[in-house]
């Protein structure tokens, strides 16, 4: 195997899987000729739906319940704003071992520390800098908020909410693009050139922001897709009614304000965001082929948590624990240390995987615990006999709390929802997660077994979600029943 290759990271914000994957929705060419020279892992899950806890997790190899990181970190209603005492990043590894590290583009790890506290380079633009960038609005722009009565008509994807803000789900680009993952791609390919023929090997981390809601790109992309083309997902019909009430909530008081038209308009900008979003990791690929330094760089393609893109008549991410917004696009390639590329591994891989690859990668030991597992046996075209077969979730709430954890397996799924109905769906006759068979008698030993799996995972990761006092203590069998 080649010794301390590098390795080039490109982590976007909201991308769903299946905007990869062959026979999937969107154009995405750049990246069907990256899994050509690599290795695809179709079945790649977040630990939570939410940008923070979820790069914490890729950047620690551990879950949110380690490394401490449970939301957005960047507003008063985080549950930790920084990452828990002792939690060292697989940043500080490579830089310790000789690595030279640059960071672009978004962070979103810590609201207390920058990329360069973790062992690396910044770039110029490093988006999401604690003590700069509070999401959210003060009580003096309220005030400032037009009137109701004020209000134009609503526009094409837009969300009118009394006493917030108007929200508009996507729009189109006007003038020359000068968005931030545009600076973003070009700041890293100026970086590859620079670093070509030095003697170290590097490590490049391209943070893109899209493609998070709102959906704005150039119309050239939009231009690529048909609205009269799109459909509206398989699940699009479902009301929920045998879901949390939180869940018809949102989609009713939020997503029913948008006609199909308009749901087909916001499918469209997506679609069209990710075809944006390849073309700049293009020019990234590009750049490498043209420095001579593609044979033995490593290029991880991977995204935060998904979208739901119409799913359940959805948009964004949040409290539902559906598949769009946990599944994941992840590719590997790196020509001179992959066996038979153009595989694709269906394995459970989790973003808890990378720190540990990324390390064994740099030929860097460490007897330090991880969530995750190195992907390596992967890339040398070996199937490890013991790896898991099944995939969990922790999750806390956004800026509203929600306890919610989830086990899942090929063939169903569970959610304990905490405070509101659970959740457990037969995948192999409802992929689609339509119908929920929690209370079907049929499915009590599935469904036992299903909470078994979350709390052994719960032990495992010391989740604290474990309290016994009769308010809190809701799930349908409790943690002693591992030990039966």
């Amino acid at each position: 195997m080649p010794e301390k290759p590098n390795i080039l990271i490109v982590m976007t914000d909201h991308q769903r899987a299946d905007t990869i994957l062959p026979g999937g929705p969107a154009i995405t060419p750049n990246l069907d000729k990256l899994m050509k020279k690599g290795i695809t892992f179709t079945n790649t899950y977040c630990p939570t739906a939410h940008c923070c806890p979820s790069r914490a997790t890729f950047m620690s190899g551990l879950y949110p319940s380690r490394h401490g990181i449970w939301n957005n970190v960047l507003n008063g209603q985080a549950i930790n704003t920084e990452l828990a005492p002792g939690v060292k990043l697989w940043s500080e590894d490579l830089a310790e071992y000789g690595y030279s590290m640059h960071y672009s583009g978004k962070w979103h790890v810590s609201g207390k520390e920058l990329p360069r506290d973790r062992g690396w380079n910044e770039m110029a633009t490093v988006s999401a800098i604690p003590g700069i960038t509070h999401h959210g609005i003060t009580w003096d722009e309220y005030g400032k908020l037009p009137p109701e009565h004020d209000l134009k008509e609503r526009g094409s994807g837009e969300i009118r909410r009394p006493g917030y803000p108007s929200y508009k789900l996507y729009d189109t680009m006007n003038g020359p693009d000068e968005s931030h993952d545009r600076k973003v791609t070009t700041e890293s390919c100026a970086k590859i050139r620079e670093l070509a023929g030095t003697s170290d090997p590097w490590c490049i981390f391209t943070g893109f922001i899209g493609p998070h809601d709102p959906y704005v790109i150039p119309r050239k992309f939009l231009d690529l897709y048909s609205v009269e083309n799109i459909r509206l997902p398989v699940n699009y019909s479902d009301e929920m009614v045998d879901k949390p009430y939180i869940y018809r909530r949102i989609r009713n008081q939020i997503w029913n304000q948008l006609p199909e038209k308009e749901i087909k308009e916001g499918i469209r900008h997506y679609l069209a965001y990710c075809s944006y979003l390849d073309a700049l990791s293009g020019e990234l690929f590009q750049a490498l082929d043209d420095s001579g330094q593609d044979r033995n760089t490593v290029v991880i393609y991977c995204s935060d948590h998904g979208d739901y893109c119409g799913d359940h008549g959805l948009f964004c991410k949040g409290i539902h624990a559906f598949n769009g917004a946990y599944h994941v696009p992840a590719v590997i390639s790196w020509p001179e240390g992959v066996e038979n590329p153009g595989r694709k591994v269906d394995g459970f891989v989790s973003l808890a995987d990378f720190a540990p690859t990324l390390l064994e990668l740099a030929g860097i030991k460490t007897d330090r615990y991880f969530t995750g597992c190195s992907l390596m046996q992967f890339l040398n075209d070996s199937s490890p006999g013991n790896w898991r077969d099944d995939i969990h979730t922790q999750f806390n709430g956004v800026e509203l709390y929600y306890s919610q954890r989830s086990v899942k397996t090929a063939e169903f799924k569970y959610v304990f929802n905490g405070y509101d109905r659970d959740e457990l769906y037969n995948l192999t006759e409802d992929p689609h997660e339509m119908i929920n068979v929690e209370a079907e008698p049929k499915y009590q030993d599935i469904k036992k077994d299903m909470v078994k799996r979350m709390w052994k995972f719960a032990r495992m990761e010391d989740d604290s979600m474990i309290n016994p006092y009769i308010t809190v203590g809701l799930a349908p069998w409790g943690p002693g029943e591992i030990f039966k």
